[in-house]
């Protein structure tokens, strides 16, 4: 593809969009350029404070009244909470999902419900609030879902048998990894079910690159002194250094929501090395391409999470 901005956006005047962690970063620019484009956008974030915080910022570009919906992605009463106050705001009418938020390599612990963080978190979360708001997104018109992954998600393998990390050592890196492996998995396998059912819904896998966020810095500070103290300068120096900025980081998950041409399975993500740059179509990993692979995901993720998959 071309060189391409936000700019190129089309029109999203009457478009409803719903951005998990919005209330800082990719998913903040997110929220604003979509804002700014029309769109009615529902801000979802775990902290109240930064999320007024954030409503206020998409205020001040918004062409439609922006509203805050509170979600923890890592307590999943919370995210049945947040899928009804959606369903109910939208009318049942969702025109994008775009699951943004994150953790990356944070220290060991446990959602509310017991899982291992950082898979709890960043895939389970978003797979029950997709498959809860799925409604939502059949009433909406040509609705996507756009999950984002990374290039971690390369050179990893998910473990069906120990997803919690219950037997085998625990390495964050790693650990974060297989969720947004998870995440490319989950997505891809929704298409596939999405297109079998003959849905108008598309669902769509994005990455940002490395982009100068607030996640690596959270994460830096889930570490005891001076662990947490080394992790936090050196993202610092990477940031200043190499990192792109948020604002091309979220050039991706922008262009797999709004552009057009963009089809259910696609993965958009930045040209140099999936790192930097403009987005452009890629080819996910092998895992996530394997339906076998897919489906035994989509079944332990419904077993864990006790959420009903949509399609079924």
């Amino acid at each position: 593809m071309s060189k391409w901005t936000e700019a190129d956006i089309p029109d999203q005047s009457g478009r409803t969009a719903l951005i998990t962690g919005a209330n800082s970063g990719l998913g903040l620019q997110s929220a604003k350029v979509l804002a700014a484009k029309g769109a009615r956008v529902l801000l979802a974030c775990r902290s109240a404070g930064r999320g007024e915080q954030a409503l206020r910022a998409v205020k001040a570009v918004a062409a439609v009244e922006p509203e805050l919906i509170r979600l923890d992605l890592a307590d999943l009463a919370s995210v049945r909470r947040a899928a009804t106050e959606v369903r109910e705001l939208s009318g049942d009418s969702l025109d994008i999902l775009m699951n943004n938020a994150g953790l990356i390599a944070a220290a060991r612990a446990r959602t509310k419900d017991g899982f291992e963080l950082q898979f709890g978190t960043n895939h389970l979360g978003h797979a029950a609030l997709t498959w809860l708001l799925m409604p939502a997104l059949r009433g909406g018109t040509s609705a996507r879902v756009v999950t984002l992954t990374s290039i971690g998600a390369a050179g990893v393998q998910l473990d069906f048998d120990d997803p919690g990390y219950e037997r085998r050592p625990f390495n964050p890196a790693a650990t974060y990894g297989r969720s947004k492996l998870a995440n490319q998995v989950f997505a891809l396998e929704l298409d596939r079910r999405l297109r079998t059912a003959q849905v108008d819904i598309s669902s769509v896998v994005a990455a940002p690159g490395y982009a100068a966020t607030e996640l690596v810095p959270t994460m830096a500070k889930s570490y005891p002194w001076p662990l947490g103290a080394l992790l936090g300068g050196a993202s610092k120096l990477g940031d200043l250094l190499i990192a792109q900025t948020v604002r091309t980081g979220a050039l991706p998950q922008l262009y797999a929501a709004a552009a057009p041409g963009v089809n259910g399975g696609d993965y958009v993500a930045p040209a140099l090395l999936q790192m930097w740059g403009q987005p452009r179509f890629v080819t996910p990993v092998a895992t996530a391409l394997d339906h076998a692979t897919g489906i035994a995901l989509w079944e332990l993720t419904a077993k864990l999470t006790g959420v009903t998959p949509d399609p079924d």
